[in-house]
């Protein structure tokens, strides 16, 4: 990475951090909007690379299919069940009209974008939301929130330098040429160790087993949810989602890690919290 990509990734990252903070204390229709925007994006991003293949994703009804998701996620409405035949019925019907390339990779990568992304991001808000809405214990979903984001911005950057430093044993080669075992078990341990700085300072409400659980999701599940958009990108040929974010790249780029984490860390609150 060029000097230049560097100092515009430091900038970037100097204004984008506290807004993101921000947003996930407060919670509420702050941080909904907020995942929502990062949602409806990645989707279009997403949109964009697979259409690389021939894939033509009904991008205006895969919109709609995330926002019921993201609101569904806080204010239910119905089942999921209920949600799938109505989009599915919906999504075939306009293929009937469409006539735009193939049915089944259009139905098939609209139906992985919606629910890839709409569901993981669903989770973002399903973790703010975890604790009751009555004073201080709203509080407490946005301070995990932000741990994990730090948790996951630690882990990227231990990786990367730490692979920078180290590495000499490819992790994934076919996927992400410049990943390395030694960067990976970097940022999962910093993951973790980041987790228990955190806890005396943020996370008090969390015992030592939650924080070092949730250290290991983040640390491992993160890492999986990268290579899986390189993989994405790769199988599209190219390096970026997008060129929205200087220096980063794009939107699904930026947030791929954490939309991976957020589910596992959802189920783990849900089933032993």
């Amino acid at each position: 990475m060029s000097a230049g990509n560097i100092t515009k990734r430091v900038l970037i990252s100097v204004l984008g951090i506290p807004l993101i903070i921000a947003v996930c204390y407060l919670g509420s229709a702050y941080f909904f909007t907020f995942v929502l925007a990062v949602a409806l994006i990645s989707f279009y991003e997403y949109s964009m690379l697979v259409k690389v293949k021939g894939a033509n994703t009904n991008t205006w009804l895969g919109f709609l299919g995330i926002i019921f998701l993201l609101i569904n996620q806080v204010n239910y409405i119905f089942d999921m069940y209920s949600f799938l035949v109505i989009f599915m019925l919906l999504l075939t019907l306009f293929e009937l009209f469409r006539n735009n390339g193939s049915v089944i990779y259009n139905v098939g990568s609209t139906l992985l974008g919606v629910f890839y992304i709409g569901l993981f991001a669903g989770s973002l808000l399903g973790i703010r939301e975890f604790f009751p809405a009555i004073g201080e214990l709203y509080t407490r979903g946005g301070l995990l929130i932000i741990s994990i984001f730090i948790g996951i911005w630690v882990c990227d950057s231990a990786a990367f330098f730490g692979g920078t430093a180290l590495g000499k044993h490819k992790l994934f080669p076919r996927v992400s040429p410049n990943k390395s075992w030694e960067g990976a078990v970097f940022g999962f341990l910093f993951a973790i160790i980041s987790m228990i700085l955190l806890k005396p300072v943020l996370l008090n409400f969390l015992s030592w087993t939650n924080i070092i659980v949730i250290g290991i999701i983040i640390g491992s599940v993160g890492q999986i949810g990268d290579l899986i958009e390189s993989l994405i990108k790769r199988d599209a040929g190219v390096k970026d989602s997008s060129n929205l974010i200087p220096g980063h790249g794009g939107i699904f780029d930026r947030f791929d890690s954490i939309l991976f984490t957020a589910p596992v860390v959802l189920l783990y609150l849900k089933f032993f919290l």
